[in-house]
Order: C-alpha cells, then sequence, then structure tokens
C-alpha cells in the first residue's frame, strides 16, 4: 500500500505554529456553565442510582422527596416506580451532593450496555455530575445525564482515547470533542438529548476514567472549539485512517466544506492498521432485511466504486431476487462496525462466509487518532494538529460563535 511523502505534509502542517503562539500568548475564555443533555441509555427497564448522602428525586410537578439508601427504578404504567413508590410522571429528575449519582444501567435483554453478560452477573457503574432525568418511552425509559459541557468533555477524552498519550493529542481530543458536542447541543432544541453516550456521537463514560491528564487537557483548552464561518464545525474523528482521510461526502452523502481528505501516514503504530474479518452470508441477509433493504440470497458481492481515498464506496450484491446497490457503510452497519472495521478492504472470498482484508478502522473522515498521536509525539501542537485534520477552519472561543447551518446533502 502507498503512503504519501511525509515531507510535504509536515511543511503542511508546520502552517499551522502561527495558531499556536497566538493561542498561548492568551485567549478569552467562555465564561459560565453550560449544560449538556447526554443520552446514556435508551429502553431501560431498570435503573439504580447510588449516592454518599441523600439522593433528591423531583417529578415533573415539581413535587420532591429525599432518598437516603439509593433509588431503584421501574417503569409503573405511565410512570415509575421509586423505591416501591408509586409516581405517576412521565419524567423524574434526580440529584445529588458535590460527590454526583452512580448509575447502575440494566437492559431490556437481560444485557447492560457495554456488557456481555446477563444482568444478573453484572451491571456497568457510571458516575455522573450534575442532575439525571429518566422520561418514559415506549415499555421503557430514557436515561438522560444534563452535565456542565466541560465535565462532558472530561469523561469523553479517556473514553475515546488512551490518557497516557501525548499532552497535545489529548488537547486535540479535547477541542474536538468540545466542538462536536456544541455543534449538536446548537442543532438538538428539538430533540430529547443533545448526543448519545457512544460511537453514535462520541464515547461517554461519565467520571471513568479521568485522571490528571486528562483534567489538564480539558482545562488547558477550555472554552475552546473548531469554527468554519464563526460557527462550531461537526469534529468527526475516527481510529486510523491508514491513509488518506476521507471526504465526507463519500461516506454520509452530506457535504461538509472543511470534512476534506488529507494526506495521514502518521498511524503505522495502530494495531487497526492491518485487518482480517469474516462473517456468515446468512447474517448478512437478515440484517439487510432487517433494515429495509429487499434481499434473497446473496451468490455474490464485488466492489462497485472507491472513494478517492481507496475505500469501498459501494458494492454489487447479487441475490436470487435481483441485485443491490450498497454503500460501503452500510455493509459495515449490516454486520457490526465491530467486525468490518473500515471500508478500506478487498473480498477474499465469497461464500456462505465472506472473508475480507483491509486497512484502518472507524470512517475515516476529519481527525485522525492514531495520527493526532504520532503528530504530537513528533512535536506539533495541538492547534496544528486541529487545523490539518480540519482545513479551512479557525480556533475561537465557544462564547464567540454563531448556529451552524446543517450540511447539504
Amino acid at each position: 500500500m502507498a503512503i504519501p511523502p511525509v515531507k510535504a505534509v509536515y511543511r503542511r502542517l508546520a502552517l499551522g505554529l502561527t495558531v499556536w503562539l497566538f493561542l498561548h500568548a492568551g485567549a478569552t475564555w467562555a465564561e459560565g456553565a453550560q449544560s449538556l443533555r447526554v443520552l446514556l441509555s435508551a429502553d431501560v427497564h431498570r435503573l439504580d442510582v447510588q449516592a454518599e448522602g441523600a439522593v433528591w428525586v423531583t417529578d415533573a410537578s415539581r413535587q420532591g422527596r429525599a432518598m437516603h439508601s439509593g433509588v431503584h427504578i421501574v417503569p409503573y404504567g405511565k410512570g415509575f416506580l421509586v423505591n416501591g413508590i408509586r409516581m405517576p410522571h412521565e419524567r423524574l429528575t434526580m440529584r445529588a451532593g458535590d460527590q454526583g449519582l452512580t448509575l447502575l444501567l440494566a437492559r431490556p435483554n437481560g444485557k447492560v450496555q457495554g456488557a456481555s453478560r446477563p444482568a444478573n452477573e453484572f451491571r456497568l457503574a457510571v458516575p455522573v455530575s450534575g442532575l439525571v432525568h429518566v422520561a418514559r418511552k415506549g415499555k421503557g425509559f430514557l436515561v438522560i445525564n444534563q452535565v456542565d459541557l466541560e465535565e462532558y468533555v472530561k469523561g469523553v477524552v479517556p473514553a475515546e482515547v488512551n490518557s497516557a498519550w501525548h499532552p497535545e493529542m489529548l488537547k486535540a481530543q479535547a477541542v474536538a470533542a468540545r466542538t462536536y458536542a456544541l455543534y449538536q447541543q446548537m442543532l438538538s432544541a428539538t430533540r430529547e438529548y443533545d448526543v448519545a453516550a457512544t460511537v453514535q456521537d462520541q464515547v461517554y463514560r461519565g467520571k471513568n476514567g479521568i485522571d490528571a491528564a486528562v483534567l489538564r487537557a480539558v482545562e488547558e483548552t477550555k472554552g475552546l472549539v473548531l469554527t468554519y464561518q464563526n460557527a462550531p464545525i461537526y469534529a468527526a474523528f475516527s481510529s486510523t485512517a491508514a491513509g488518506l482521510t476521507e471526504d465526507a461526502l463519500n461516506v454520509w452523502s452530506k457535504e461538509y466544506p472543511y470534512l476534506k481528505g488529507v494526506e495521514c501516514p502518521f498511524d503505522l503504530e495502530s494495531p487497526h492498521y492491518q485487518w482480517k474479518a469474516s462473517f456468515r452470508m446468512d447474517t448478512l441477509e437478515q440484517n439487510l432485511r432487517q433494515q429495509g433493504f429487499a434481499v434473497g440470497t446473496i451468490v455474490s458481492m464485488t466492489p462497485l466504486s472507491f472513494s478517492r481515498g481507496g475505500r469501498v464506496a459501494k458494492l454489487r450484491l447479487v441475490h436470487s431476487e435481483g441485485e443491490l446497490i450498497l454503500r460501503g457503510e452500510d455493509l459495515r452497519k449490516a454486520v457490526g462496525y465491530m467486525v468490518v472495521p473500515s471500508t478500506q478492504f478487498t473480498i477474499d472470498s465469497v461464500g456462505r462466509e465472506i472473508v475480507l482484508s483491509g486497512y484502518g478502522a472507524g470512517h475515516a473522515v476529519g481527525m485522525c487518532q492514531w495520527g493526532a498521536k504520532e503528530l504530537a509525539e513528533l512535536g506539533y501542537p495541538f492547534s496544528t494538529i486541529l487545523l490539518y485534520y480540519y482545513p479551512g477552519t479557525e480556533l475561537q472561543d465557544m462564547s464567540l460563535t454563531k448556529t451552524p447551518i446543517p450540511p447539504t446533502s
């Protein structure tokens, strides 16, 4: 696989040093707390809440009560049972003292978010600050953490990258996470939450994993976001590009002028740089049908077109009822993003089992996390790294930004 010339890329990166000097000369940070609504889990059927002191539970009528021995919540009628007490409202809010709350989330199928064992064997503890809202939806309920934006960023950084990585990379990740969250918040007024705590948006695990390095990275970039025409950008990032990063238009069919592919010969040390994958054909068929694709028994699968970065843009699937043209990202979605790490692959064999060989991990749009790690270790500051991966953007205090315009398709 050809790797782009490194020297030419480094020359381009050096242009960002001026920005770094400006930032370290002093910047005006956003003042005042700004909260974010983070969906921790959906369709929950049981929630246990712990705190060092009392937990104050308030319903939609603003009637509240203090509970001193933890809180156990299950759906009941159109409302909830809270420690066996019926609370008829569809929404509750919980808060505690400075130490915050610890949530134990159970899923309806006996699984816990992020766990592989049944809930009666394991429950994932998520310590959070701020408020926790539970809202009825269907037969279960949503769990939403309303948290200060900077506290949220502290929870994203160690969930997305290793906190032992270079401080400048951690700063780059903090700015990208803050920018992404602010972008989503500004466009989410009609939604019940701003971001999800999973790879659907950014991974967030509350206070888990926060250490001194994370705190420094967030504090030293406090209030700083990436902007395009004075509005926060859609600061996408992924693990390993393994070559060129990708144009957003090729991946999501949406045009973002600052999400254009750049050379990234910096992530050779990533454990995801090269991989092999296999999955069963019947699994692909079943999952495609569940996602609304009309497909019979698949007899062949071949790449139809490629992106500028060499990734599979479209596939042609011949099946017993005709043919299906499928986007590369839709294939990943159908069989699992962890099963097929990226769309930069070749097909080794097609039978009742499909075998792929590939490079990279993630959609490869925006910042490459392993590439940013290498650049930081080479001495580049976070500002230079960010402006390289998001061409045409500027670093700006978030209090000075305006609402972004949704992308065109």
